[in-house]
Formats: structure tokens, C-alpha cells, sequence
């Protein structure tokens, strides 16, 4: 026969989970800066994927009459020097940037979180184990593992998604498996435990929901991150091959004429990149305030 005292108290853990979300959601929606970010991220999904449906040219339609054509009606944002539509490159480029920058998040995050929770939920040798196989990983250096794979791999979204994704799992699995270490000691989480709940049960209801916040927070600076990173490696010459249109392999080549009276080739591409990080870190800001239980 179950005991009532301890029924009651795995009923009020529960109910310390789940109460208070009602709460966090209205903290995060009454942040300006929070709002202004999820515009300027919508803002960037409409030009980068409905713009293209609206606005019809083809990004590498090469016009030899028009190179480095000024902002126009025929190119409201000029041509680059192969006389190519600007502003539809800006379109078309941001499709990859996105794609590859909230793919390679979410994948960091599943598999950053199911590692970290199981290390923490293992016997203490295998999470030894596990966590020193992650302390190596980080002890090298993120750019010559990201350079490394990219020289090795042909470039493709796919391929950039699992590179991106290669180092950005190990931060994840570390907070996961800090977090639930701390909550695994809780009244609720022994409660459930004496009740006879499976460790996944316990995972999947207790932990996982009490750190979803903190992991949320990490997941849209590690979106940030990501778009930096593949804007940087095209930068480079090292993201997705030419002629596809990329904003980081824009801005690279339309350094050659930042000097020059082509002005209209070095702001967009810096200008939607800028707009872009500094959106999802407002999200991400606003997601930290709204979970963090001392603003309560």
C-alpha cells in the first residue's frame, strides 16, 4: 500500500514543476527586447524563405551590362561585380545561414541532452568515463576541429549541420549533466523513486522539465553561435562552394570594394548577419529572465 505522506509529496513536486510555467510565459512575453528580437527573427524568415516567393530572380543570373550596378527600380539593392541581383542573393543566402544555424542547435541540443542525462543518471564510473571522453573533445581547440572536418568533408548543409553540431553537444551535455545531478537529490525526485517511477519516467517528468529552461537558454545563444560560425567559415572561403549565394561569402567578397564607392555590397549581407545574432541573443536574454526563479 502506497504511503499518503509520500504520494502528497511527489503530487507537490509535480505541481512545482509545472506551476509556475504560466508565469515564466507571461515574464518572457513583457520583455521589449524579447519582442524586438522574435521580429527581427521573423522578420529575417519572411525575407529569407517568402521573400523569394514574392520577389522572382534567380540569385546567379550573371548580367554583364549591369555590374556594380547602384540600388535601382530594376535591383533595389544593386548587382555585385558579376552584375548578379543583390538583393535576391540576400534572399537566398539567408536560407543556409537559418537551415544550417537552428539545425545544428537542435541537434547539438538532443544529443547534448540525452548524454548529459545519462552520464548523470549512470553509475559513477561510466559517468567518469563519459565525462572525460567530453573533457578531451573540449581540451582541443573548437576552430581546428570545425577547419579539420570542413577540409575533410565536401561542404554541403548537411555536412555543415553535423560539424556545427560535433562541438556544440559538449557545453550542452556539461550543463545537462549539472543540472540534473542537482535535481536528482530532490524531495520530489526520491518520491518518485520510492513510488517504483523508471529512471526514463523520471527523466522524461521530473528532470527534464525542472531544466528545460536553462537548456532553452543555451539552445538559442548556440542558434547564435552557429550562424556566426558558418557566416565565418564562408568568410574564409571554408562554408558552402560558390556560385550558391551565402551571406558570410557575400560579405567576404564585397571586402574587395569596401574602399571603393560600392557601398551597397558590404552593408547588406553585414547588416542581416547583425540583425540575426542580435535578435536570438535578445530571445535568448529574455528566455534567461523568464526562467530565472529569483525575478519570480
Amino acid at each position: 500500500m502506497q504511503n499518503p505522506v509520500v504520494v502528497e509529496e511527489a503530487t507537490q513536486g509535480a505541481e512545482e514543476v509545472f506551476g509556475y510555467q504560466g508565469r515564466v510565459w507571461r515574464r518572457f512575453w513583457r520583455n521589449p527586447l524579447t519582442v524586438a528580437g522574435i521580429i527581427g527573427m521573423v522578420f529575417l524568415v519572411l525575407f529569407s524563405f517568402v521573400g523569394p516567393l514574392v520577389y522572382h530572380a534567380n540569385p546567379l543570373a550573371i548580367h554583364l551590362t549591369h555590374i556594380l550596378q547602384p540600388p535601382n527600380a530594376q535591383f533595389p539593392l544593386g548587382t555585385d561585380d558579376l552584375g548578379r541581383n543583390y538583393l535576391s542573393r540576400m534572399m537566398y543566402g539567408g536560407q543556409p545561414s537559418l537551415l544550417v544555424g537552428f539545425a545544428a542547435a537542435l541537434v547539438s541540443m538532443l544529443f547534448g541532452i540525452m548524454y548529459g542525462m545519462v552520464s548523470a543518471m549512470s553509475a559513477s564510473w561510466i559517468d567518469v568515463i563519459m565525462m572525460r571522453i567530453v573533457d578531451i573533445i573540449l581540451s582541443i581547440p573548437s576552430l581546428f576541429i570545425l577547419l579539420f572536418l570542413d577540409a575533410v568533408f565536401k561542404p554541403s548543409i548537411v555536412i555543415m549541420i553535423v560539424i556545427l553540431a560535433s562541438t556544440a553537444w559538449l557545453g550542452v551535455a556539461r550543463l545537462v549533466r549539472a543540472e540534473v545531478l542537482s535535481l536528482k537529490t530532490r524531495t520530489y525526485v526520491e518520491a518518485a523513486q520510492a513510488l517504483g517511477a523508471s529512471t526514463p519516467r523520471i527523466m522524461r517528468r521530473y528532470l527534464f522539465p525542472n531544466f528545460l529552461g536553462t537548456v532553452l537558454v543555451a539552445g538559442t545563444f548556440a542558434v547564435a553561435d552557429a550562424i556566426l560560425i558558418i557566416a565565418a567559415l564562408s568568410f574564409l572561403g571554408l562554408g558552402l562552394p560558390p556560385p550558391n549565394p551565402n551571406w558570410g561569402a557575400d560579405l567576404s567578397s564585397a571586402m574587395n570594394y569596401m574602399y571603393q564607392p560600392s557601398w551597397w555590397l558590404v552593408y547588406p549581407p553585414g547588416l542581416l548577419i547583425l540583425i540575426a545574432e542580435l535578435s536570438i541573443n535578445f530571445i535568448g536574454d529574455g528566455l534567461r529572465q523568464a526562467f530565472d526563479t529569483r525575478l519570480m
